[in-house]
Order: C-alpha cells, then sequence, then structure tokens
C-alpha cells in the first residue's frame, strides 16, 4: 500500500483528499501547514507528496526546496495543488524539481492518474537504482566525484555546471545548420571532471533524472533566447539516459518545457542510443512514434555500435541517423569501414531519415562522406563542443565552414 502525505492548509479540501485517498486504500498521513508537512515528510518518507502551493509561513515552494536537499527526500514525487495556472508559477515549480501540478478544482480521475503515474515512476526509479548499484565498487577519486556530485545536486546546485555546443554542419554548403548540446561539470573542488566519469555515476546513484531535468530546463531555455535574437533555423538535439527515457511522464515533461518556453516541438531534436532502444524495442518504439507524433525530432545516436542489425532501422520512427565515430574513423583507407558507412548512409536516404556523421576529424574522412551523400557532419575537422558565447560568434557572423 503506497503512503501519501498531503501537505493542505484549506480544510475542506484536506478532507475531500483524504476520503478519496482512503477510499482508493492508500495509507495517508496529514499536515495542515508546511513545517508540519516538511516534518512528516522527513520522519514519514512517503511514496508521494500532495502539497498546496499558497500557506501561511512555510508556501510549497519552501517545503519542495528542503525537500530536494535531503537526500532521503530528494527523489519523492511531488505533486503541487494549486488555484493558479500562470506559466511562471508552473516554470518556477519545475525548476524547483516537482513532479506534476494539478490546478483546482481537479477531478477525481485527474488526482488519481497523477499520483498512480508517479507512484509507478519511483518505483521504477527505485528499482533501477538498486539493480545498478548491485556489485558497485568505487575508486577513491570516483568516491570524491560521488561525495562532490551528490552534494552539488541535491543542493539544487547547478553552477559548476554547463551545456557546450557541438556545431552540426550542412556537408554540401557548410552552414551550421544545428548543434548537440553537450554537459560539462566543473566542481569548486576537482575542477573540470570528464562526462565519462560523472555521468555513469549519476545513472548509478539516482541523481541522473535531475540533472537530465536541469539540461533539458536550459537548453530550452536557450533556444527560446535565440529564437528572440533571430536564430530560429536551428535543430538543437538533447541527450536522453535510459533513465529519463523510461519514466511514465517523459512525454507530458517535454511537452510541458516546450510550451512553457512557447517553442515549436521541431526545433527539439531527442537523441537515443541505439543499445537504449534494443533494451526494450517495443516498448521504445511507442514512446518514439508518441514523440514524433508530436512533431519533436528522434535521432538514433551511435547507430551501428548496438546489436541489432541494419534491417531494425525501418521499425525505428526516428528523423535522423547519427553514424559512430567508430564507423567514420579512417573511413576512407579502411575497406570494411566505408562498405559499413555506405550502406548506412544509402539504407537511410531509402527510408528519408536525415544522416550525420559524428567525429569527423580529417579530410579524407569529410570527402568520403561528402561523396557519398552523408547530409551532414559534426567532428573537430571543424569545431569541438563550444561554451554558448563561442558557438553564437559562429551563428552571428553567419559563419561558413569549407566543405
Amino acid at each position: 500500500m503506497a503512503k501519501i502525505l498531503v501537505i493542505e492548509d484549506e480544510e475542506s479540501v484536506r478532507e475531500n483528499l483524504l476520503d478519496l485517498l482512503t477510499a482508493e486504500e492508500f495509507e495517508t498521513v496529514v499536515a495542515d501547514n508546511g513545517e508540519i508537512g516538511l516534518n512528516l515528510a522527513i520522519r514519514e518518507l512517503p511514496d508521494l507528496i500532495l502539497c498546496d502551493m499558497m500557506m501561511p509561513e512555510l508556501d510549497g515552494y519552501g517545503v519542495l526546496k528542503a525537500l530536494r536537499k535531503q537526500p532521503l527526500t530528494a527523489t519523492i514525487p511531488f505533486i503541487f495543488l494549486t488555484a493558479k495556472s500562470a506559466k511562471s508559477d508552473f516554470r518556477q515549480g519545475m525548476d524547483m524539481g516537482a513532479d506534476d501540478f494539478l490546478t483546482k478544482p481537479f477531478t477525481r480521475a485527474e488526482l488519481l492518474s497523477a499520483i498512480i503515474n508517479k507512484i509507478k515512476k519511483y518505483e521504477n526509479f527505485r528499482k533501477h537504482f538498486q539493480d545498478q548499484n548491485e556489485n558497485y565498487q568505487l575508486s577513491p577519486r570516483m568516491q570524491i566525484i560521488n561525495q562532490q556530485l551528490h552534494e552539488d545536486v541535491i543542493n539544487n546546485n547547478f553552477q559548476g555546471f554547463t551545456i557546450n555546443y557541438q556545431p552540426v554542419v550542412n556537408i554540401n554548403n557548410g552552414k551550421i545548420i544545428g548543434a548537440e548540446s553537450l554537459l560539462r561539470w566543473r566542481n569548486h573542488e576537482l575542477g573540470e571532471v570528464s562526462p565519462s566519469e560523472f555521468i555513469p555515476l549519476a545513472e548509478s546513484n539516482g541523481l541522473i533524472l535531475n540533472i537530465d531535468n536541469w539540461v533539458l530546463r536550459t537548453v530550452c531555455k536557450q533556444i527560446r533566447n535565440w529564437h528572440d535574437q533571430g536564430l530560429n533555423h536551428l535543430t538543437i538535439s538533447v541527450n536522453f539516459s535510459a533513465v529519463e527515457f523510461n519514466q511514465e511522464d517523459l512525454i507530458s515533461k517535454v511537452v510541458n518545457l516546450i510550451e512553457i518556453h512557447n517553442l515549436e516541438p521541431s526545433c527539439l531534436e531527442i537523441e537515443l542510443t541505439e543499445s537504449m532502444i534494443i533494451e526494450n524495442v517495443d516498448c521504445a518504439i511507442s514512446i518514439m512514434s508518441k514523440l514524433c507524433s508530436l512533431g519533436f525530432n528522434i535521432a538514433i545516436d551511435d547507430f551501428g555500435t548496438g546489436q541489432s542489425s541494419l534491417n531494425y532501422l525501418r521499425l525505428f520512427p526516428a528523423n535522423t541517423i547519427k553514424i559512430d565515430r567508430t564507423f567514420v574513423q579512417n573511413v576512407n583507407q579502411d575497406y570494411a569501414k566505408s562498405v559499413i558507412a555506405k550502406n548506412m548512409i544509402k539504407m537511410a536516404q531509402d527510408l528519408h531519415l536525415k544522416i550525420i556523421a559524428e567525429g569527423v576529424e580529417t579530410i579524407g574522412e569529410l570527402s568520403f562522406l561528402k561523396e557519398n551523400k552523408c547530409d551532414a557532419i559534426q567532428g573537430c575537422i571543424f569545431s569541438l563542443g563550444l561554451p554558448r558565447s563561442e558557438f553564437e560568434d559562429l551563428l552571428f557572423s553567419d559563419h561558413t565552414f569549407f566543405v
């Protein structure tokens, strides 16, 4: 039986919630103000929290902020109950880590749907966390990274995190048509920490959801800023972790962020690795189909490195295929790689998919890809991932790369 904490100062609303939850056989814990609710949350560790947004003394924002700083309560699903419907209120709550909003008056069906979805999400998250931590041992350095990462993320301190943007270049005219967003972290004690170190840690310790949410919010906000400056031709890609992709509220969360920032879905490209997709093909295809139907772009990253065959490609609802660096390096000199790369490009063309080659470093590789009609490339032959300001310099100067 799931335990739900209700924090609501209005007696009639509180009693109605209790009656409904009791009838549905949920265990309930009740608080009539934020201070009591916060103490109960820490003591009882409920499976979900329903909290009024506007309360005297400690309001819902204060409760949420305090809970997200505590390791034991940081990931408990938190649903705001509010009579307010302004986008700014939703944005503030989501930025602080809220999982959902219910605008009063809400129906029984709306309440139960939100509760059930979030509890399932929490259960899946805890299961993934337990699975990832079996037989998982950390070196002394990784223990320090883990501690610092936990402190920063749990305290919602993302000042050391930044997004770099690696240009995606049209192979025919050298124009920048988009970018891949790349997460970077500089810790005040450790300095620069490689994504290959902290991202697997975040996936194993449960912090990846908080990080993914921050990245997605930050990228959407940046796209909005670029649109306001007249740069509305770019497609910006965001890498989704396996944990994030399997959350039941994924689609509603992405849609909500797009709406809050007044963006078209097509300006955002969601990158999924091939290995993520083939873990549960039917489920992945269902989610990808829904996202595509809403207008989002889907890119299959690291294609060719998973266990699926090229024929599997026709089943994936996607817009873009990204050829992994493994098949690009020395492709102009390695016969086997050239055959594989040509087949990938040909199949993508037959399926009307855009194809991007990653990790292009040499003129020979570029020439091979251009000759075989690859659509676009990423790689240090043109640019590494750039800080926002440097990427903007390229955009505002209408820079054209020599192809």
